[in-house]
């Protein structure tokens, strides 16, 4: 078993203050996999001071510096883009293929984005061609408390720790404790590529002492959270104390709006979309809205499609789903899915308990309901799991309603071939993302949500811009 008890502070790995260690779950087994610290109050006191201190001279770090030290990043990230796999399957049950490609994936192309726009951008640039010496200068905003969740380890982290670094920002980076050890080898690269002492620390640690500690620091100028809508709510409060700038990324409970003129294969992608990464996703489309006309045939399509998908060992090679993330998060999905049993839902693949064949890891059956209205319970909470819930439409206005009536807004999808009607659909939806067709959203666009999805934007320019002040000056 790894000993991952060391916290990085100041540019090195340094003993906890105090001996409060769990052991991180591998989901899969439901064995030990590292034994980890849990940070206190001292020692996030620690990475605060030394956050602080290289916050005076990295602040006004040039960009050439700073592109240099990410480019190096960005090559030894994709050395040991392999030993990120392997961590992801091992922490939070990400299958072989899917931590590789996607996982990892996803923090690559953020760091290549963002050391593109750092390139592109003007810090200090005139108000206007005509008020030449009026000028609009772009500041980092301070020490940063940068929070990340265990379903997405890299792509969070390097949502948040990448423009953090080419902001000119210092931070303290807390992994989710459930999944550190990407983080971790994160940390390693930043070692090795020699930032300046203090601008990168990682605590770990949980968020009723750990997390509490670092956003209710009078030092920390900045929270970025990726987390739950109810965590979001009490890091807003603690930050409203002092006023410290922050970002939420919270939940969603995406529609898929279905048109009967979608494309043929639209049931199918649409499901797959939901189940993907075990359900483990805010912006996955849990619920599949279909017009009425195609109703009944697109239910038997998610019957016959949920039913096929392969769920496995995450270790081995294959298209399949691991498990989720924790018995904490398959008692919750158990619960809900009983739930949605007992609101007269219609089950029409799946249901509680483990696959056939499953005794060990916490694996959970894809599941799919039929017949859902917005009042019931697995139509309005974030499931974060492989259950799909089906509703009718009968006509667009209805679709856009149904949509819409929901506390979160992230992300929304459309199915149809009718340039016109999606559109017009993409702008009466109440999310911050739509993805048509199955176009995706790049790694280059804005992420976030409206309502309880959050607050303020990740991913490239506004991802950078979200840790930057910005100040007036007038006679430059």
């Amino acid at each position: 078993m790894l000993d991952k008890k060391n916290f990085y502070i100041n540019g090195e790995w340094v003993k906890p203050s105090s001996q409060n260690h769990i052991e991180v779950i591998n989901p899969a087994t439901e064995k030990p996999c590292t034994v980890i610290s849990l940070g206190n109050k001292k020692d996030v006191d620690y990475a605060v001071l030394a956050a602080k201190q290289a916050f005076k001279t990295w602040a006004f770090a040039s960009k050439e510096e700073k592109l240099d030290l990410l480019e190096n990043l960005y090559t030894l990230y994709k050395k040991r883009w392999n030993e990120f796999a392997d961590a992801i399957t091992l922490e939070m049950g990400a299958p072989k293929e899917f931590a590789s490609k996607l996982q990892v994936g996803a923090g690559a192309a953020h760091i290549k984005t963002f050391i593109r726009h750092l390139k592109e951008f003007k810090f200090d640039k005139p108000v206007s061609d005509q008020l030449q010496n009026q000028k609009i200068i772009y500041e980092p905003k301070g020490v940063c408390a940068l929070i990340t969740p265990w379903n997405w380890p890299m792509n969070q982290v390097c949502l948040k720790v990448i423009p953090a670094l080419a902001s000119g920002c210092t931070m303290i980076l807390k992994p989710s404790e459930i999944a550190p050890l990407s983080s971790m080898i994160l940390a390693d690269i930043i070692h090795e590529v020699k930032f300046p002492k203090g601008v990168f620390n990682l605590v770990n640690g949980d968020g009723s002492i750990t997390g509490e500690a670092l956003t209710s620091h009078p030092d920390v100028d900045m929270i970025s959270f990726t987390g739950s809508t109810r965590a979001g709510a009490l890091i807003s409060q603690n930050a409203a104390k002092d006023f410290k700038r922050i970002s939420l990324e919270l939940g969603g409970k995406g529609a898929n709006i279905i048109f009967k003129d979608a494309k043929s294969d639209a049931i199918e992608k649409g499901a797959s979309r939901c189940f993907k990464n075990s359900g483990q996703s805010c912006n996955a489309p849990t619920r599949m809205l279909v017009e009425k006309s195609i109703y009944s045939e697109a239910i038997e399509r998610v019957k016959k499609y949920t039913s096929e998908l392969k769920v496995g060992d995450p270790s081995k090679d294959g298209n399949h789903i691991g498990p989720v993330v924790s018995n904490q998060q398959f008692e919750k999905i158990q619960k809900l899915i009983q739930k949605g049993i007992e609101e007269g839902a219609k089950l029409v693949a799946g249901g509680i308990g483990k696959p056939e064949g499953f005794n060990k890891g916490y694996y959970v059956k894809p599941t799919a309901f039929a017949d859902v209205n917005n009042n019931m319970e697995i139509a309005r909470t974030e499931i974060f799991g492989p259950v799909l819930s089906i509703i009718p439409f009968e006509t667009e206005e209805e679709a856009i309603e149904i949509a819409n009536d929901t506390n979160y807004g992230l992300a929304n999808y459309i199915q149809t071939q009718d340039k016109e009607k999606a559109s017009r659909v993409a702008r009466k939806l109440r999310s911050g993302m739509v993805d048509i067709n199955g176009a995706g959203i790049s790694a280059d666009s804005p992420f976030g949500g409206y309502k309880h999805s959050g607050i303020g934007r990740e991913a490239g320019k506004e991802g950078l811009i979200e840790f930057l002040e910005v100040k007036a000056v007038g006679g430059l």
